[in-house]
């Protein structure tokens, strides 16, 4: 149906076939053509837009997703606003890409019964570039992460704590590099 309105709207308009002078026919050809010129611009710039909004959408759900994943897991975050930990709406997060989309900095509202925040984290993502990177998921490496929490205590002013939440991750283990062997430099093969 779609491509059946693009035909229809791509012909030529039935004004210039109707009109008798040859040059008022060839102005009207030349107007109909700007205005399509200027439509399929628009639509084509519109789409852009639309795809871009989608592809940070997409990116904003594979990354909240993980950081939600290890904010239900802290003791710490449990402790001072509860469980469940609910994320809030997407339209109140922020979002930052760069690098070609290959990092993140993400911040989102988190709630629970017995308070509320919210998660800050960068991330970058792991795995090349390829023409598929748009519709397939995304694996992101969370680099830092923090949650500023909101705490009413004693029916005093609410209490705001920061709590690291990679800080309880042991770094990754140390492998020795097998593939590389020490090179010895051209002079001491000369001596």
């Amino acid at each position: 149906m779609l491509a059946r309105r693009l035909v229809s709207f791509f012909k030529s308009s039935p004004f210039s076939k109707v009109s008798s002078s040859g040059s008022s026919a060839n102005e009207e050809k030349g107007k109909s053509f700007a205005r399509k010129a200027v439509s399929f611009v628009l639509i084509t710039v519109t789409g852009g837009v639309a795809l871009s909004a989608l592809d940070d959408l997409a990116i904003y759900h594979g990354c909240s997703s993980k950081a939600m994943e290890k904010a239900s897991k802290n003791q710490a975050v449990i402790d001072a606003i509860g469980e469940p930990i609910k994320k809030g709406p997407w339209y109140n997060a922020f979002l930052a890409v760069a690098h070609k989309r290959q990092s993140v900095s993400c911040t989102f509202p988190v709630s629970g019964p017995q308070g509320d925040g919210v998660l800050q984290f960068k991330a970058v993502r792991n795995g090349g570039d390829n023409r598929f990177s748009y519709v397939l998921p995304r694996d992101w490496e969370i680099l830092i992460m923090e949650a500023l929490l909101h705490v009413p205590r004693n029916e005093e002013k609410r209490q705001t704590l920061r709590i690291n939440l990679l800080e309880n991750i042991p770094p990754p283990a140390c492998i020795a590099c097998t593939e590389c062997t020490p090179q010895q430099s051209e002079n001491q093969e000369k001596k």
